[in-house]
């Protein structure tokens, strides 16, 4: 309390700053945020200064760990209940009424009027700003009815205005599900439908495209722009994805270790970067059409820890070496993979329809090979990966891993097979254990399968965590305690634990921005080459997806449409669904935005059928060697 007091009181000796200007909705001046530790007080934000205008869009970026959600969450007053404090500057907002406040001195009431009807933000993490006790109807309503106030029945049909334009399929049923039941892309339109529901003055929006596909993400980026164009509403975009940067900011500011090292408009930044972290940031971006030509996976760009182009490193051994025989043995054989759903109704809870998450998927992956699933949120990427692992139970078909069938094992013979194959969950927060330390989390499996005791086990961990570049003092610590890319980090130490020699990765980047990420590819590259380590790789990015992969498939409602060798499948597209992916990839150039309308989305249809209903079975036509395309169904 002294603390901030002393704060106040050396907030009050500062030189009067100029006022605001009409355009100015949010003035940011000498932000400081601390946090207590054990080890004492630590900034997470140190003098941080930037401005944003009315119907203007900044981007903050910066790697995992800069500040850049903590400003956003100061904004909010969210930090106070994350164990920090304001100790120092100002945060000046212009109210509807005209009059100006400081957000960091108003009273808690006065602060909860505020956010959600003039400020709102779309987090980072929708499961973990989603309660999983209300249904999705209950919690878009909520803000309605308190700052709208609006009745039972208009906040319900502004609620199905919402889900409908942020694109949600079935926005009726949507509403009476629980938040479990959604897929994670779908879990994050509706978070983002709950922060535009008041129509909010300024936008804050943490990572808000993270967990979208990209035809998705061109839709939700054109609204927020639309928001901002016809409506005047400012919008501070917090993201790790500079593709995105170039799509959407009017003005760029960039954060490294808690300070802003660089900050102009978005055509200065990605044309005359001029501080050494900004110039790193840009070379580690992975561009479409950057692999035209190569065969093979390539290890993306390495940054030093000052941010620096290391373009001194050596790409020694970097190359996935030729096979002596021309191919590698089949690690993973899946034939006729179909995974489905009961949804249940009425008094006696019998099976009403059901829903074909996964319906007749073939596919092979070689030792030391990665094979990328690419499609729509709720296409039936991640439920595939699951059935592999036995996590969900297929309905029917053949998983063979190294030879050995894997429907047929009992729940020891299944452990023990488990060891050879690993999962990084797309949820980092949500697969970690909130009470555990991580070096405990780490070591759990090394610990299961007995492998490691003692001064070796923690010298195990120890290695793990420097693998993906977290330091040995994060291993005492909690997940509450890690902003969110660090948590992917600890995700993926553990599924390296075991050495497994197949991972399945599900949108295992998607939270790391640039520079960590290039490092975690170049890892998961690296193991390959040295243990012959396999990967299905699960994800929206489809920059990362060329970089890494040597075959792709494209799912689209729980059906391959297009598999391929990467090559083809990016410079040959054949079915139109493909193509619409890879028209909607946004372009790291501000000079070639794609938000005038260019992308038309169309739904994805129903999965649910009747429970007597038999699909026909897949056919595909042959394009090419390995390079497939569904005949449409009749």
């Amino acid at each position: 309390m002294q603390q901030h007091q002393d704060a106040t009181s050396h907030k009050q000796n500062q030189p009067e700053y100029p006022p605001v200007s009409d355009e100015q909705l949010l003035s940011v001046r000498n932000l400081r945020v601390a946090f207590e530790t054990q080890a004492g007080a630590v900034l997470g934000v140190e003098d941080v200064s930037f401005d944003v205008a009315l119907g203007e869009c900044v981007c903050i970026v910066g790697e995992s760990g800069s500040g850049k959600s903590v400003s956003s969450l100061s904004l909010m007053r969210l930090i106070e209940y994350d164990g920090g404090i304001i100790a120092g500057g100002e945060l000046l907002f212009k109210r509807a009424s005209g009059n100006t406040v400081d957000l960091s001195k108003l009273p808690s009431p006065l602060m909860r009027d505020i956010r959600g009807s003039e400020i709102g933000m779309i987090f980072q993490e929708p499961m973990t700003s989603l309660n999983p006790v209300f249904t999705i109807g209950r919690q878009l309503t909520e803000g309605l009815r308190v700052h709208r106030d609006l009745t039972k029945s208009e906040a319900r049909s502004r609620a199905l205005e919402l889900l409908k334009m942020v694109k949600i399929n079935e926005p009726e049923r949507r509403l009476d599900q629980y938040p479990h039941e959604l897929s994670g892309g779908m879990r994050q339109r509706v978070v983002i439908a709950m922060a535009m529901a008041c129509e909010p003055r300024l936008l804050i929006c943490d990572e808000p495209t993270t967990a979208l596909d990209v035809t998705i993400q061109a839709e939700i980026l054109g609204l927020i722009n639309q928001l901002k164009n016809e409506k005047g509403t400012a919008v501070m975009f917090i993201t790790h994805d500079m593709s995105v940067v170039a799509q959407m900011a009017d003005r760029v500011v960039v954060m490294y270790r808690g300070n802003k090292v660089e900050e102009g408009p978005v055509e200065k930044i990605f044309e005359a970067p001029e501080h050494p972290y900004t110039k790193a940031l840009l070379a580690a971006v992975p561009r479409l059409g950057e692999m035209r030509g190569k065969t093979r996976p390539e290890p993306m760009r390495i940054l030093t820890r000052e941010g620096a182009p290391a373009s001194d490193v050596s790409d020694a051994g970097s190359e996935t070496p030729e096979d002596e025989d021309g191919e590698q043995p089949v690690l993973l054989d899946v034939r006729h993979l179909t995974t489905r759903f009961p949804v249940r109704g009425g008094l006696l809870k019998r099976v009403k329809a059901r829903v074909h998450a996964v319906e007749d998927v073939s596919f092979k992956i070689r030792a030391g090979e990665t094979l990328s699933l690419v499609g729509e949120s709720g296409c039936g990427k991640s439920t595939c990966g699951r059935s592999l692992l036995r996590l969900v139970e297929p309905t029917d078909g053949s998983i063979r891993l190294a030879g050995r069938e894997l429907l047929e094992l009992n729940e020891a013979e299944l452990h023990k097979a488990r060891r050879n194959m690993q999962m990084v969950f797309q949820d980092p927060f949500a697969s970690l254990n909130p009470q555990m330390k991580l070096f405990d989390q780490v070591a759990e499996p090394l610990r299961n399968y007995d492998l490691e005791k003692g001064s070796a086990l923690q010298d195990r961990v120890a290695t793990l965590f420097e693998r993906v570049e977290l330091p040995r003092s994060f291993m005492y610590r909690f997940p509450h305690e890690l902003s969110g890319g660090q948590r992917q980090r600890i995700a993926i130490a553990r599924a390296l634990a075991l050495n497994p020699k197949l991972i399945i990765a599900d949108e295992a980047v998607s939270a790391l921005d640039v520079s960590v990420q290039a490092q975690v590819l170049n890892l998961m590259m690296e193991l390959q080459n040295d243990l012959g380590v396999s990967f299905l790789f699960i994800s929206h990015d489809m920059a990362v997806v060329e970089r890494v992969s040597h075959h792709v498939g494209v799912m689209y409602l729980g059906r391959l449409v297009e598999i391929g060798p990467r090559q083809a499948i990016f410079e040959n597209p054949t079915h139109e669904y493909t193509k619409t992916l890879l028209s909607a990839v946004p372009i790291a150039d501000p000079k070639k935005r794609k938000l005038s309308g260019d992308i038309r989305y169309t739904p994805i249809p129903s999965p649910i059928f009747p429970p007597d209903h038999k699909p026909e079975p897949s056919r595909y036509q042959k394009i090419g060697e390995d390079h497939y395309v569904l005949v449409r169904q009749a």
